[in-house]
């Protein structure tokens, strides 16, 4: 066995690749750009074009549906779809601008980088049989099982990009606990005040409740072991659930609150979220629906885009 998602995710070694007469990939996406299984999928793209051997990607439903999409649209000075060199850092977690929920399944995903990217990979996509892109996961007759033990259930999954951003600050999206990426605090949090403020924009589909919660041995290292305000993001309406926005939201109504307590790492941020400008305005004081709003254009463009390279209606 050789494991290619170590300290880091990395391509398949052409000395493990020479005497095989395929590669198969069989990897849940979860519809959101930062998930680094996709880094694994063009790298080994990249490596079967360069050997042309075939690759066959058995696909998988998009768990949070393909119907809707949502952005930051990664800005292109953040991306960097090619795998880990001397010097040169791979980021499987910010490979091409995509919008941050992309609606797209692994094999669709697979198509479009073979292209986009040039890999010329010998590619065979074999579809899933019976999904719509309507379809949420508990909608096919398929069990959720978790891609990942911080995304425990759908819910964990649908939320996870409005708060995977936050995974570069000193805000605890809920590692350590059983509703990771359902949830955020601190211990210098007002949880009372963050929730009402988020709950007095009205965004769709969501209510913002706030609790306490104690992370315990959490992979981030943040709060372990202390039992911190926070606030829980309860789905009323996931079909109308926009992460972009919400995490948008979340920002300004911490910078609003806690200007003083919050600490964000501005590189690690924005390559989650998808875009410094973005995330600076809401800083400086704007407002995130209008920030959110200046990305749909965006949003629009890779949708028409990426339109050819979709397998299901």
């Amino acid at each position: 066995m050789h494991s290619l998602y170590t300290n880091g995710t990395i391509a398949p070694p052409d000395s493990l690749l020479k005497d095989l007469d395929a590669l198969v990939l069989d990897l849940q996406d979860i519809g959101t750009r930062t998930w680094t299984y996709v880094g694994e999928l063009v790298y080994s793209l990249r490596s079967a074009g360069r050997l042309q051997l075939p690759i066959i990607v058995l696909d998988r439903p998009n768990p949070i549906t393909g119907q809707y999409v949502d952005g930051p649209v990664l800005d292109t000075a953040l991306s960097n779809s090619l795998e880990s060199a001397p010097g040169r850092p791979g980021k499987a977690y910010a490979l091409y601008p995509f919008p941050l929920r992309h609606g797209m399944t692994m094999g669709e995903l697979a198509l479009f980088y073979n292209a986009t990217l040039g890999l010329r990979a010998p590619l065979h996509v074999i579809p899933a049989a019976g999904w719509t892109r309507r379809m949420w996961m508990d909608e096919t007759g398929l069990k959720y099982v978790r891609p990942s033990p911080n995304l425990p259930t759908l819910k964990s999954a649908l939320t996870y990009p409005s708060l995977v951003a936050f995974e570069g600050s000193n805000v605890s999206v809920g590692r350590g606990t059983s509703e990771a990426f359902t949830r955020f605090g601190a211990s210098w949090m007002n949880a009372d005040r963050v929730a009402t403020l988020l709950n007095d924009r009205r965004l769709p589909g969501v209510r913002f409740v706030a609790e306490q919660f104690t992370p315990q041995a959490p992979g981030d290292n943040k709060y372990s072991g202390l039992r911190i305000p926070g606030v829980r993001i309860d789905v009323s309406d996931r079909d109308a659930v926009q992460p972009g926005r919400i995490g948008a939201a979340i920002l300004w109504a911490l910078v609003r609150t806690h200007r003083d307590s919050l600490v964000i790492r501005d590189r690690t941020f924005d390559e989650r979220f998808g875009s410094t400008a973005a995330r600076q305005a809401i800083v400086g004081g704007a407002d995130p629906d209008v920030v959110w709003q200046r990305e749909q254009a965006s949003v629009r463009a890779f949708q028409e885009g990426a339109r050819r390279f979709r397998i299901y209606r």
